[in-house]
């Protein structure tokens, strides 16, 4: 068996192409596609979160509503840029939106990805302390997150408070027991997937990735998803971790997915990202038998528990239904994972 969720990167445009035209459409047909996806039996909703884009951005109002309209569903984030946030009013927003949801959350966190902006941390009032640079900011931010989510006391109480308080130190409230062990960290190297298994974080690893051997995407990601286990084991977590991986897979089933997707096939592709060398995973898309045996071929999702579709969210909530179901229904079956 294998998780199998969506993650939506929440573009909208004015183009009349668009079946998402404003930020309204896309937060609100974002929660219909939770709801359809739960409906279709999908294990998961995960949204990208960008800065100063017309992209879905400050992702907790959004993760709040998809849980109090959803049972049983996975929501989730691919990831919240940590070098934005502030951890403290992070740690209550994260509190909130799991007990909503019932203890469903499942975030993933990281530097974030190339920004629209010239070092747009700095506009949300967030500098590298001395010595420091903003990778190093992110990883901080992080780090005191994942503290403050233990839900243990810190901070010394009023001695004429306006309401009474406990005895001890007070933590942040609300607290949300269990949401420590839900926190992914989105990994573009193998270094830093070791450092987030000594972290005792689960691991996403999406379609990019630093080029660290030459070898095809699919193998170095799979061999990251080893390397990251190993350090697991090593760090002697009492839980198992989990592995995500992300891909645009398609199944051609009708006129629509052919017009859109059928325009032959792809492959890796290498990129600089400044100082990176970037390897960017292939999409799928093929007929549903074809697409079974290229799907088999991937090593790295063989290796991950959790498999999120990238979806085109511009093309509207009935279209990406469609998407996610052609794979749970023609696809996921024959590969064992359904």
């Amino acid at each position: 068996m294998k998780k199998i969720g969506f993650l939506s990167f929440g573009h909208w445009s004015a183009s009349s192409q668009s079946a998402t035209r404003s930020a309204s459409d896309v937060l609100l047909q974002s929660i219909d596609l939770a709801v359809a996806a739960e409906e279709l039996g999908a294990d998961g909703a995960y949204f990208r979160v960008h800065h100063f884009a017309q992209q879905l951005a400050s992702p907790f109002p959004l993760l709040a509503a998809v849980g109090a309209r959803t049972r049983r569903i996975e929501i989730g984030t691919g990831v919240i840029d940590m070098r934005y946030e502030n951890p403290f009013y992070m740690v209550e927003d994260a509190g909130a939106a799991d007990l909503i949801s019932g203890g469903r959350l499942q975030l993933g966190i990281s530097r974030g990805s190339p920004e629209q902006v010239i070092e747009g941390w700095r506009y949300f009032g967030y500098a590298p302390a001395g010595g420091q640079d903003d990778v190093e900011m992110g990883r901080r931010h992080a780090e005191v997150f994942l503290d403050l989510l233990k839900g243990e006391g810190f901070a010394q109480p009023n001695p004429r408070p306006m309401f009474p308080n406990p005895p001890g130190l007070l933590r942040l409230e609300p607290h949300s027991p269990g949401l420590r062990e839900r926190i992914w960290w989105g990994s573009a190297s193998n270094a830093t997937a070791v450092w987030a298994a000594q972290m005792g974080m689960n691991l996403q690893s999406s379609t990019l990735k630093a080029d660290e051997s030459g070898e095809p995407f699919h193998i170095q990601q799979a061999k990251q998803i080893r390397i990251y286990r190993e350090a697991w084991q090593a760090a002697g977590h009492a839980h198992a971790p989990r592995v995500s991986v992300s891909r645009s897979i398609f199944a051609l089933i009708d006129d629509r997915d052919r017009a859109y997707f059928g325009h032959g096939g792809s492959s890796d592709q290498i990129g600089n990202i400044h100082d990176l060398r970037a390897i960017f995973g292939r999409s799928y898309a093929a007929e549903p038998e074809r697409l079974i045996d290229e799907l088999r071929a991937d090593e790295a999702i063989a290796e991950a528990d959790t498999l999120l579709l990238t979806v085109p969210n511009q093309l509207g909530v009935a279209y990406n239904a469609h998407v996610m179901e052609s794979i749970l229904k023609y696809v996921a079956p024959a590969l064992g994972w359904r």
